[in-house]
C-alpha cells in the first residue's frame, strides 16, 4: 500500500512538473529563511551563556540626568568597583577592563595592536579557557601578557608560547613583557574579545589611572555571592557613591547632575543598544530589532508558502476530480485517499526540505557577511535543533496537505466523474491572504526604496567640508614635538601629489565651560593654522587661527555656528568663554561654519578648536590631488618612516570612514532587499494559486462567454481584473503602514531625506505590473481554450 501511494505520488508531481517546481520552490525558501533565522537567533541568544558564573555577573552602568536630559554611561573609574566591592559585602569579586592601542615589535616589524588591561581574576571570573598557563596567576606579575592563539602564531609561530618575550613601546622605548598564557580564540557569541591581556596594576603602577569618582572611561564587572539579588545590590551603589563623592563634588560651583548606579545583568549586554556601545574589550553588540524583524520575516514566508501549498494543490484539484471518482467507485474508503494526499504533501516536503538544507549552504555566506556573523550548518546539528526541523518538516507536511486531503476526499464520485465538481469561488479567506502577501511585500518595496534612498542621500549630503583624496595618518602615541611635526608636514607639503597639510589631536573630546547664560557643553579638539584650509571649512565670521598672532595658542578659540546658536550670542567674536576646570579665560576670534563630524545621525553639536600647546596633535591630515594617488601615498610614507621611527605607517581616506560609519545601514540595505525580493516571489506563487483556481473553476462560464461573442482580451481583462483589485486594495492598505514604518525609522538620523510621493507611486506601479505578469499566463490561457472543452460534460 505504502510503495502504492509512493508510487502514485512521483507520478503525479513528474506529471505536474510546473506545479511541482512553484510548490518545491516556495516551500524550500520559506524552510531555507526559517534554517537562515534559526541559526541567527540561535547565535544570538547563546551569547555569554558559556560562562561559569553568567547568573552572578553584572556590569555597573550610570545614568546621568542634567538640564539637558539624561545620558546612559556604560563606563566606570578605577575607584569604583573596589569602592564598591569593600563596602559591600554582596560583591564577591569586581574586574576592572580596559582597552588601549600599543605599538609592538617583532623583529625590525612594527605592528599595533590592541591590548586589554584587567585585573589579575580576570580569568577566574570570566571562562575564557587558557591553553596554557595558569588562570589564577597568569595576571599577577606587571610584566606578563596573555596573548591568544592567533597573536601566539603571529609572533612566535606557534603556540606554545609560554615563556616568550613580547615588546610593547612604553613612552619611547619597548619593554619587554613574558607570555604567561595563551588563551583560546574567543567564541563568536562571545561578548568579551581580546588578543592580548596585561594586568590592570600595570596602569596603576605608571600613575595611568584616574581615581576621580567623576570621571567614567573603563567597564567594571561585578561577581556578586550566590543567592544575591541584583537589584538589591544596585539600590546600596548610589548610597557608597554619595559617601564618597561628597567632597570632590563639594568643590565643583553649581553641580548640577543627578548620577544614579545600577547593575546590569551581563547576559544583557549583547543586546542592549542603549548604554552608550560597547568598548573596553567588549565587541559585537546587536539590537533585539533585528533578531524580531528576521524572524517575523522568515515566520511570514514560511507561513505563507505553506498557504500558497494549499491553494496551488486545491486549485489542481479538479484536474483530479475524475482520478478520484474512479477511486471511490472502485471502493477506495475517504481515508485512504486522505492518507495519499497527505502522502504526497509529505514526498513534496520532503524534497522542499532537501532543497532547503543546500539553499542554505549556498547562501550562508553571503547571509554570514550580512549578519556579521560566523554561523555554520554544523550549529544546526544538536539533538533539540535535529528535534525541531523533524518536527518543523512534519508540521509542514501535515499542515500544507491536511486541508487539500480532507476537499479532494471529500469530492462525490458523481460529481467528479461528470466534471460537475464545485469549488468555493468565493473563497474569502484566500483573497484576503493575497491581500495580506502584497500588502507586506509593497511595504517592503517601499522599504527598500527609503533605504537605498536615505544611504544615497548619507553619501552625498554636504557634510560641511571636503571628505574627497583627504587622507589621515597617525602620528603615533609617543611625545613628539610641535617643531618635529611642523617639519613632517613642510617636507609633506613639498610633495607635488599633496596640496596641503594640516595638525589635528585625532578625536573629538567632550568637555564644558561657563557662558554669560551658564554652563555649556561641547565638542573640543586641538588643530593647527592650517587645519581649516586643508578641511576646506568656511570662516562665517571673524578670523582664523595664525602665527602672526603669538597670544593664540593662549588665548584663543574659534568655534562653530552651533556653538553660536547654543550660546544665544548675536555678535560672538570677542566674547569669552571660562574654562573653570583649566583656570583660564578664552577668547572667540572667529566662527566656522557647521561641519559633520560625527554621524548624520546626530545633529551637529557645539565644538571648539584651540591651539592650546598642552594639546598633543597625533595625527596629520594630508589633502591630495587626484592624479596618481597611490604615487603620492608612497611618498608620504617615505616623509614619515623618516621622521617617526618606533611607529607602523597607519593612514584611511575621510571619505571611507563616512562610509563606514553607515555599514549597519548598507547591510540592512541589502537584507531587506533580499526579504523584499523572497517575498513577491511568495506572494506571486499565491497569486499564480488562485488564479489557477479560478481559471480551472470559471471554465465553463468561460465556454459560455467565448460562444456569446467574447474576446480573448475580454475574457483575459475579466478573470486578471479581481486580482488586480486585491492587489491595489493591498496597496492602499501598504501605504499608511509602510509611511509610519518609513518615518520611524528615519527618526534615527538627524538629517535624513524627505518622504516622496513616487516612493509610493514605485512600489505600486511594481506590484501591479507584477501581479498582472503573474495571473496573465492562467487568464490568457484561460482565454484561448476551446469552449467546446469547456462545455462538454462528459
Amino acid at each position: 500500500m505504502l510503495k502504492n501511494y509512493l508510487k502514485i505520488a512521483i507520478r503525479t508531481l513528474t506529471r505536474n512538473k510546473i506545479f511541482s517546481v512553484i510548490n518545491i520552490a516556495g516551500l524550500s525558501l520559506g524552510l531555507t529563511c526559517c534554517m537562515l533565522i534559526v541559526l541567527y537567533t540561535k547565535d544570538e541568544v547563546s551569547f555569554d551563556r558559556f560562562h561559569k558564573y553568567k547568573d552572578r555577573l553584572y556590569r555597573i552602568n550610570v545614568t546621568m540626568t542634567g538640564p539637558e536630559g539624561t545620558s546612559n554611561i556604560s563606563s566606570t573609574n578605577a575607584i569604583h568597583g573596589p569602592s564598591f566591592k569593600q563596602e559591600i559585602p554582596e560583591i564577591k569579586e569586581i574586574v576592572r577592563a580596559q582597552s588601549n592601542s600599543f605599538i609592538t615589535k617583532k623583529g625590525n616589524e612594527l605592528f599595533s595592536e590592541k591590548v586589554l588591561f584587567a585585573d589579575d581574576n580576570f580569568f577566574t571570573v570570566f571562562s575564557m579557557p587558557l591553553l596554557s598557563g595558569d588562570p589564577q596567576t597568569a595576571l599577577a606579575d606587571i610584566h606578563s601578557v596573555v596573548v591568544s592563539e592567533d597573536v601566539a602564531e603571529k609572533y612566535f609561530g606557534t603556540k606554545d608560547a609560554v615563556g616568550k618575550i613580547m615588546e610593547f613601546k612604553i613612552g619611547e622605548k619597548f619593554e619587554p613583557f613574558v607570555v604567561s598564557g595563551v588563551a583560546k580564540k574567543c567564541p563568536q557569541n562571545s561578548s568579551i574579545q581580546f588578543e592580548s591581556v596585561i594586568s590592570f596594576k600595570f596602569q596603576e603602577t605608571n600613575g595611568w589611572t584616574d581615581s576621580e569618582w567623576l570621571g567614567f572611561y573603563m567597564n567594571t564587572f561585578v561577581l556578586l555571592h550566590e543567592n544575591t539579588n541584583g537589584q538589591l545590590v544596585s539600590a546600596k551603589l548610589d548610597n557608597v557613591f554619595k559617601s564618597k563623592s561628597a567632597e570632590e563634588i563639594s568643590k565643583i560651583k553649581d553641580f548640577n547632575q543627578k548620577i544614579h548606579f545600577y547593575l546590569q545583568p551581563f547576559l544583557d549586554v549583547h543586546l542592549d543598544d542603549k548604554s552608550g556601545g560597547l568598548h573596553n574589550g567588549l565587541a559585537h553588540g546587536s539590537s533585539p530589532v533585528y533578531s524580531y524583524l528576521l524572524s517575523g520575516i522568515a515566520i511570514f514566508i514560511l507561513l505563507i508558502a505553506c498557504i500558497n501549498f494549499v491553494n496551488l494543490t486545491v486549485a489542481r484539484s479538479l484536474k483530479r476530480a475524475k482520478e478520484i471518482g474512479v477511486r471511490k467507485v472502485v471502493g477506495s474508503q475517504r481515508k485512504q485517499l486522505v492518507y495519499q494526499f497527505l502522502g504526497e504533501s509529505l514526498l513534496l516536503s520532503f524534497l522542499a526540505f532537501t532543497l532547503a538544507i543546500l539553499l542554505t549552504q549556498i547562501v550562508l555566506p553571503t547571509f554570514n557577511e550580512l549578519a556579521n556573523k560566523q554561523l555554520a550548518l554544523s550549529y544546526l546539528l544538536n539533538i533539540q535543533l535535529v528535534s525541531g526541523y523533524i518536527i518543523l518538516f512534519l508540521l509542514t507536511g501535515l499542515l500544507a496537505g491536511f486541508y487539500p486531503a480532507l476537499v479532494l476526499s471529500g469530492f462525490s464520485p458523481a460529481q467528479s466523474l461528470y466534471n460537475r465538481t464545485k469549488l468555493a469561488q468565493k473563497n474569502q479567506l484566500t483573497k484576503a491572504l493575497v491581500v495580506f502577501q502584497f500588502a507586506l511585500s509593497v511595504c517592503l518595496v517601499i522599504g527598500t526604496i527609503v533605504i537605498y534612498s536615505q544611504f544615497k542621500y548619507l553619501m552625498n549630503k554636504d557634510l560641511g567640508y571636503n571628505a574627497e583624496n583627504l587622507m589621515s595618518v597617525n602620528l603615533g602615541h609617543g611625545r613628539y614635538d610641535r617643531e618635529n611635526q611642523e617639519v613632517i608636514k613642510q617636507e609633506l607639503q613639498q610633495i607635488t601629489g599633496v596640496g596641503s597639510a594640516a595638525l589635528f589631536n585625532g578625536n573629538y573630546n567632550e568637555t564644558g565651560a561657563k557662558i554669560e547664560k551658564g554652563d555649556i557643553s561641547f565638542g573640543y579638539i586641538g588643530v593647527d593654522d592650517d587645519f581649516l584650509n586643508t578641511m576646506k571649512i568656511p570662516l562665517v565670521k571673524g578670523r582664523n587661527f595664525s602665527k602672526s598672532f603669538a597670544s593664540d595658542p593662549f588665548q584663543s578659540i574659534v568655534v562653530n555656528e552651533a556653538f553660536v546658536k547654543e550660546a544665544g550670542w548675536k555678535d560672538p567674536v570677542g566674547k569669552e568663554v571660562n574654562f573653570v576646570w583649566k583656570n583660564q579665560k578664552l577668547r572667540v576670534i572667529g566662527v566656522i561654519r557647521n561641519y559633520h563630524f560625527a554621524s548624520l545621525k546626530n545633529e551637529i553639536k557645539p565644538l571648539v578648536l584651540t591651539q592650546d600647546p598642552d594639546y598633543g596633535l597625533r595625527t596629520i591630515y594630508v589633502r591630495l590631488h587626484g592624479d596618481n594617488i597611490p604615487e603620492t601615498v608612497r611618498q608620504v610614507e617615505s616623509v614619515f618612516r623618516k621622521y617617526v621611527k618606533l611607529t607602523p605607517f597607519e593612514y584611511k581616506f575621510e571619505d571611507e570612514t563616512n562610509e563606514q560609519r553607515y555599514q549597519s545601514e548598507a547591510k540592512w540595505k541589502q537584507m531587506i532587499t533580499l526579504a523584499a525580493i523572497l517575498s513577491i516571489f511568495v506572494s506571486c506563487i499565491g497569486l499564480f494559486g488562485l488564479a489557477t483556481f479560478s481559471a480551472e473553476s470559471r471554465r465553463k462560464e468561460v465556454g459560455i462567454r467565448k460562444v456569446m461573442g467574447a474576446s480573448v482580451a475580454s475574457i483575459a481583462a475579466l478573470l486578471s481584473g479581481e486580482f488586480i483589485v486585491l492587489v491595489l486594495i493591498a496597496i492602499a492598505l501598504a501605504t499608511p503602514v509602510a509611511y509610519y514604518g518609513a518615518n520611524l525609522w528615519l527618526r534615527d538620523f538627524a538629517y535624513r531625506e524627505t518622504l516622496s510621493w513616487w516612493y509610493f507611486a514605485i512600489a505600486a506601479i511594481l506590484a501591479v505590473l507584477i501581479a498582472a505578469v503573474t495571473v496573465g499566463y492562467q487568464s490568457i490561457k484561460a482565454a484561448f481554450m476551446n469552449p467546446v472543452q469547456s462545455l462538454k460534460t462528459e
